[in-house]
């Protein structure tokens, strides 16, 4: 099983269980376990199967180590198993709708005997359940409302999630005898946030023997087709995954016909036709005679093309920059020299203040910044002023003892109904970094959550908007700000928009980064990191900003730690003075 399928399972775990009554501490230990195995950059199959301590991991104590071994090893485990046998999985499933939590799960699954989203649905529209003690009419429209956020994500996997899969799969590929290079295309390569399958190029002879070896990775369920060029499978996550067999002089142009974009592939057909040349996944033609194909490069070349990146090629005017010589040179990871948003244990983080400037030192950042959370999240122990006031000495002291790495000391603070933040100014003045967000009243009508955001930016403390619209792909839509009159704003008031790298978010959005970005507004790439692993992440919001033709001079965490300092000064409010260091001999190269 990929970390994806065994974090779901520990999250469908925790919501039966606490649809039971178990012990909240219980129910919380297994949510914590998801959200570990999900923050892993590796398999936690192959750590089981190396023979690691998975205790090591944080929160995963002895026995929930032993069920997931039992998870890699046989795909299920007897708690799972039994629990099953009394909760049906896809009543545990519903608990994912926004504004659905366990109790009124039951409260559904016991009243009214709903066991999936289309029972849920039929409830509602029938007015049954704003009947039902504790929902009422509100709860009931916004069901609705998440359904329809659903079904817009069914059959689309998040590319977080298929990223492992596909890795794993296309170095699966690359093993088997006679294949010479192997890529992943479609979505998944234009690195879209969700796909909805997978295609896998090799550059290889026609081969059973080949495809035999594809068809029986431990991850697949059913095949579907198998031939010597191409097969197809079904996985036991249940995307489906293609691979064909390619040869050298063609690997290019097929490479390039599966990772679209279709709107992309028509305008260059139609490129390719004005010149007397016919293209498709074989090649560039001219008669009957192939005059290029072997690599993309070749194919853009003969086309009067310079190469256009994979996440460019979305039909967005990707084609007309090319022919004037104005495609962005896009940001890199490499790029980044510093992750913005991370919490520690001091609120709902997994890792200590230490570890964290520790793992951000490791990527090879130059800065960090720990932003934990204020007191308007209660359930997450986040900071009143007096606990502000003793993190400036905790955060001087991680200075001192982690050398090598510039430590701002930040905090994600709450916007609240208002609009006024959830700290007071004066404690503000104490940190070097001030990222707001709203956590709460989302259901706000678009006029009025607009003014309670543009009220919070203009506090001159404010330097960055975090997730700008409230979004969790798949179970929670964007809540109905005016996102281009808060850019506008945030432009004109030198706030950045945070382009949170967290796989569910993604937020901003590509397309909404890229609008942002035409309207003047700085952003920022960060991960919101909530444990070591995670800072990983950072990968996914790159992606974003790639796809929304952003280059390192768009985005604020590319730029030297004093550089940045003066960007945040700008806003009028000076950083916190502190004796600067001298630097580390020799620095960690930045991870690309």
């Amino acid at each position: 099983m990929q970390n994806p399928e065994i974090g779901h399972i520990f999250r469908r775990l925790a919501a039966m269980l606490e649809m039971k009554g178990e012990n909240p501490f219980r129910v919380r230990a297994y949510r914590e376990a998801a959200r570990t195995v999900e923050g892993l950059a590796s398999p936690i199959a192959a750590m089981v199967e190396a023979g690691a301590d998975l205790t090591e991991l944080p929160g995963i104590g002895k026995d929930l180590a032993g069920k997931i071994a039992d998870l890699v090893h046989t795909g299920s485990m007897e708690l799972y198993e039994k629990l099953k046998r009394e909760i049906p999985v896809e009543v545990a499933d519903l608990t994912e709708l926004q504004g659905l939590g366990p109790k009124r799960v039951k409260i559904l699954f016991d009243r009214l005997h709903v066991r999936n989203r289309d029972d849920l649905e039929e409830a509602a529209r029938a007015g049954k359940v704003r009947e039902l003690p504790g929902l009422g009419e509100t709860v009931e429209k916004n069901i609705l409302k998440a359904l329809e956020t659903a079904k817009s994500a069914a059959g689309r996997t998040l590319l977080a999630g298929a990223w492992t899969v596909a890795q794993a799969l296309a170095q699966h590929v690359r093993a088997a005898r006679g294949v010479e290079r192997v890529e992943v295309a479609g979505s998944f390569r234009r690195r879209r946030e969700t796909v909805g399958d997978l295609d896998i190029l090799a550059i290889g002879p026609p081969s059973p023997d080949i495809m035999e070896h594809f068809t029986r990775h431990r991850d697949v369920t059913e095949v579907l087709a198998q031939g010597d060029t191409k097969s197809s499978v079904r996985l036991r996550n249940g995307l489906q995954v293609d691979l064909r067999l390619v040869p050298e002089d063609s690997f290019g142009a097929c490479l390039l016909y599966f990772t679209g974009s279709k709107e992309h592939n028509i305008e260059l057909r139609k490129m390719a036709q004005d010149r007397g040349l016919k293209i498709n996944e074989y090649g560039v033609f001219r008669g009957e005679k192939r005059v290029a194909g072997r690599t993309e490069q070749e194919v853009y070349k003969t086309l009067g093309l310079p190469y256009i990146e994979p996440e460019l090629r979305e039909a967005k005017g990707e084609i007309d920059a090319a022919l004037q010589g104005k495609l962005p040179r896009l940001v890199e990871e490499k790029d980044l020299r510093a992750d913005l948003h991370i919490h520690t244990n001091r609120t709902d983080g997994k890792h200590s203040l230490r570890e964290m400037v520790e793992a951000a030192r490791k990527r090879g950042y130059e800065y960090c910044a720990i932003t934990d959370h204020s007191k308007a999240l209660r359930m997450t122990g986040g900071f009143d002023e007096a606990r502000v006031r003793r993190s400036v000495e905790e955060i001087a002291e991680v200075r001192r003892q982690v050398k090598g790495i510039d430590v701002l000391h930040g905090m994600e603070v709450d916007i609240l109904a208002d609009g006024a933040l959830d700290l007071d100014d004066e404690t503000l003045d104490l940190l070097d970094l001030v990222i707001v967000a709203i956590h709460s009243r989302f259901e706000m009508p678009g006029p009025q959550i607009t003014e309670r955001v543009l009220k919070a930016l203009a506090n001159p403390r404010v330097q960055v908007l975090g997730h700008p619209t409230g979004r969790l792909i798949g179970t929670r839509g964007p809540y109905a700000v005016d996102l281009e009159k808060v850019a506008d704003f945030a432009a004109q008031h030198g706030v950045a928009l945070e382009i949170n790298a967290q796989p569910d978010r993604t937020d901003l959005s590509d397309v909404n980064a890229r609008m942002a970005r035409g309207r003047g507004a700085a952003l920022t790439i960060s991960t919101d990191a909530h444990a070591t692993a995670q800072l990983d992440f950072i990968r996914f919001g790159v992606f974003a900003a790639r796809r929304a033709w952003l280059t390192a001079g768009d985005v604020l965490n590319a730029l030297p730690v004093e550089r940045f300092r003066k960007a945040l000064r700008s806003r009028g409010v000076p950083a916190r003075p502190r004796p600067r260091r001298k630097p580390a001999a020799k620095k960690p190269v930045r991870s690309r």
